[in-house]
């Protein structure tokens, strides 16, 4: 990839949902924002590569697509019928070169978000749309983080649009009073966006930062979109979300070294670790419990606090992290949680115990092509000194990943056990 392509691909990447949110609330055609937004990455590789990088990328982005958005309404002979609607009139009569606004592009994104979260969709269409349209993840990582066909991916998304296109969904935020059924899909797209940058499920890099500064952004306008709005209360869930997301986040520096390899919390160097991260997330969680509205978020920010305030790794208080998984699968009994609650177990109470509660043939069922379930079982194997079964399941767990930081760090580990 050359480096313009690199440079393209970056910009199109961080400020995908920054450009197609204003691109929408300008248009009002999620279709036609896309595809203008394609066609202004097409000209940006070539158009970058001859006159330079702009100083202001995004705002080029959607100067361009806007006109190649009028120059296919032009072609589709709607131009008539959208002219007054987009109130097009001087920008249509401009001639010579194009004139790009450098002016910031006003955020549009929430409106996009509550739009693709409409109660109308599907919850799974909701989700799936918003990660493509605010995230901009491909319809393939979409599949993994789903853990579904790509072409069923496929058809849920193009069923979503159809159903907004037809519906006449609006881009807008609804009336405050309308907010509360659409923002558990909200927070649950917001918590998929950022575990698919901290855990990347395809690709060379471990960490898509750009993807975890995108959903914690989002996130901070979200509580403030509800602090704000005097018809509504603050949502525990929204604060215990963004806590969680930064707990994790503050852990980034150290989650990879040098050279793009994975470093597992018990070896992370904790000096790196973001203490502001922290201290805010904390402070978040702490505003959360005193709504008294337990929920998922909130758990699992909790479970982050307790790794994010041992000062060791042998200091960890799995027994408060095991306790509370254990209320997180009376709340969310979903076989990711019961793994993680079976690991936390067994580090608690010894790895044995947590292999027992992972010998379990609906959970081993329901898991069986993900990776971190056998790399979760392989390490409880090799804790317990089990290391022919340990090297067999870091075997499938290294055939099933995806990463190439994931795939190196396994292979390790079946190496290491080689000699063991």
């Amino acid at each position: 990839m050359s480096d313009i392509a690199r440079i393209v691909e970056t910009t199109f990447r961080a400020e995908h949902g920054h450009v197609l949110g204003a691109l929408v609330s300008y248009l009002g055609d999620l279709d036609l924002a896309e595809d203008a937004l394609q066609d202004a990455m097409i000209t940006a590789l070539e158009t970058w590569a001859r006159d330079g990088v702009p100083l202001n990328p995004a705002a080029w982005m959607t100067t361009v697509a806007r006109r190649k958005a009028i120059d296919r309404l032009r072609r589709d002979k709607l131009f008539q019928e959208k002219q007054q609607e987009l109130q097009l009139h001087a920008e249509l009569e401009r001639p010579g070169e194009m004139e790009f606004d450098d002016r910031p592009i006003p955020d549009e994104r929430l409106k996009l978000i509550f739009a693709c979260c409409h109660p109308a969709l599907a919850l799974e269409s909701q989700l799936a749309l918003t990660l493509r349209t605010l995230g901009g993840l491909t319809t393939p990582e979409i599949a993994r983080a789903f853990l579904v066909p790509i072409p069923t991916m496929n058809q849920r998304i193009t069923r979503a649009k159809t159903k907004i296109r037809q519906a006449g969904i609006p881009f807008e935020i609804p009336p405050a009073e309308r907010v509360p059924e659409r923002l558990d899909a909200v927070l649950y797209v917001l918590y998929l966006i950022f575990n698919e940058g901290y855990s990347a499920t395809a690709g060379d890099d471990f960490i898509r930062q750009e993807l975890c500064n995108e959903a914690i952004r989002l996130a901070r306008v979200l509580v403030e979109l509800l602090d704000q709005e005097t018809q509504l209360e603050s949502d525990a869930e929204a604060l215990g979300l963004l806590a969680l997301m930064l707990l994790h986040d503050s852990r980034r520096a150290a989650r990879v070294d040098a050279n793009g390899e994975i470093v597992l919390l018990e070896d992370q160097d904790r000096s790196l670790w973001n203490q502001a991260e922290i201290q805010e997330g904390l402070a978040l969680l702490d505003r959360a419990v005193a709504l008294c509205q337990p929920g998922t978020y909130q758990l699992q920010a909790a479970i982050s606090a307790l790794h994010a305030q041992a000062p060791t790794y042998t200091e960890t208080d799995w027994r408060q992290i095991a306790a509370l998984y254990a209320q997180l699968v009376r709340i969310e009994p979903t076989p990711v949680v019961q793994l993680n609650c079976a690991v936390a177990v067994g580090m608690a109470q010894g790895p044995l115990v947590g292999l027992m509660m992972m010998n379990n043939f609906k959970l081993e069922e329901s898991l069986s092509q993900y990776h971190l379930y056998h790399a979760a079982r392989a390490d409880l194997l090799r804790r317990a000194g089990e290391f022919d079964s340990a090297r067999i399941a870091y075997q499938r767990a290294f055939e099933l990943a995806q990463t190439r930081a994931e795939r190196v760090f396994l292979l390790r580990r079946i190496e290491s056990l080689k000699h063991t």
